[in-house]
């Protein structure tokens, strides 16, 4: 009878020990304390709910379960109007480029946490095989497409590309912003030259069926810092370092998540890696470099 009693003593004993390591397995990835119930989440170049629920909406959806927290997004404008909803506590994770993070940190005080290494992050300075044009100090007087105002490799880092040049980018050459149509414009000459990221370029050609021999690189920069993710400064660090943690962990099932739109192809071949704010200082010397030194102070 005690033999009896004895072992079943050991089978509830073995069993509780069982469930508890179960238990502590299946929480292994969730959030510990200073979580919040739900975290609101945007992407600065991303403008509108239908564009975030299409660019990003997988993503979400990834994170929430990786994270164990609701999320919902919080569209911006663009990258002036995250920096207000992060001050005003209205938004709490924001995917951001390198210059915008800059101005994030600098006037929201963003904390990076976690940066997407792309395998191939430049700029381009492309023009017409045929226009004769070699260098870019050829590019006085002449119309210029650049992706957006405020883009790393569309418009602040090439801006500096021309200044280095000799060109004043405000009285040489007249900028259009032209995102998409940027490369299309060129092929049929609307615009003479046009920059943008090495990625967005290949992107380009193909989606307007045109032949890369058809144009001609004439400068190239160098690597640019990687696009990041930021947390509002009102979280607790304990958490966002939870969420680093987790994200870093679990970074295959993410980007593979982003990568389920079109739109982010560019991020294929990436990782995630832990965000250094000092790998973006020489986004801060192009703003300098620019004379726009004020924006991120």
């Amino acid at each position: 009878m005690k033999r009896r009693n004895f072992l079943w003593y050991s089978l509830l004993f073995i069993g509780s020990c069982t469930l508890a390591n179960n238990s502590s397995n299946s929480n292994s990835n969730k959030l510990l304390g200073n979580a919040p119930k739900q975290l609101r989440f945007a992407v600065t170049d991303v403008s509108g709910l239908k564009e975030l629920q299409r660019d990003y909406g997988a993503f979400r959806t990834a994170l929430e379960d990786v994270l164990d927290i609701d999320i919902d997004f919080f569209p911006v404008e663009n990258t002036i109007a995250a920096a207000p909803a992060l001050q005003l506590g209205q938004v709490d994770i924001v995917f951001a480029g390198p210059s915008e993070y800059v101005i994030l940190n600098a006037r929201a005080k963003a904390v990076p946490f976690v940066a997407i290494k792309r395998s191939s992050y430049y700029p381009v300075i492309v023009v017409r095989a045929d226009s004769g044009i070699k260098s870019l100090s050829q590019l006085k007087g002449k119309k210029i497409a650049m992706w957006k105002k405020g883009s790393t490799a569309g418009h602040v880092y090439p801006i500096k590309q021309l200044i280095d040049a000799g060109l004043n980018p405000k009285s040489d050459l007249q900028i259009l912003f032209l995102e998409e149509k940027a490369v299309e414009a060129l092929a049929k000459g609307i615009v003479d030259v046009c920059t943008l990221a090495s990625t967005a370029y290949q992107r380009q050609l193909q989606k307007a069926g045109l032949s890369e021999s058809a144009f001609s690189v004439i400068a190239t920069g160098s690597n640019l810092p990687d696009d990041v993710f930021v947390a509002s400064s009102q979280l607790a660090p304990a958490f966002i370092e939870q969420m680093q943690q987790l994200m870093l962990k679990h970074q295959d099932k993410l980007i593979q998540a982003i990568l389920v739109s079109p739109a982010n192809k560019k991020f294929k071949g990436s990782k995630m890696v832990t965000a250094v704010d000092a790998d973006y200082n020489t986004i801060r010397e192009v703003y300098k470099a620019i004379g726009q030194g004020d924006f991120i102070n």
